[in-house]
């Protein structure tokens, strides 16, 4: 690091990958995280620790929005099919003099 106030850079090029035993971070573990101290003589938390729980949280909601997007395509899809099939009824409907 270079000055306190700077972060490190990302130490795998950027990219963050996970292994098969990677486990989702949960929300009682975020509100429950302790940092270990910084050694004798100097005051606050351990830097590294901070930094390593902070990308893990970032890699966490990353996948959390990615989800949520996904969602929302989906949704979407959903229901423009909906109105796809009423429309197809109404039209239906209207060929056989139901509608009126």
């Amino acid at each position: 690091m270079n000055t306190q106030s700077q972060r490190p850079g990302p130490r795998s090029g950027g990219a963050t990958h996970r292994s098969a035993a990677y486990t989702r971070l949960l929300p009682w573990q975020v509100r429950e995280r302790r940092f270990s101290p910084v050694g004798f003589g100097r005051r606050g938390l351990n830097p590294d620790d901070v930094y390593a729980f902070l990308d893990r949280v970032a890699v966490d909601m990353a996948a959390v929005y990615a989800a949520l997007a996904e969602s929302r395509r989906e949704t979407a899809r959903i229901k423009a099919g909906l109105r796809r099939w009423q429309t197809d009824q109404a039209r239906a409907r209207n060929e056989r003099g139901e509608g009126r």
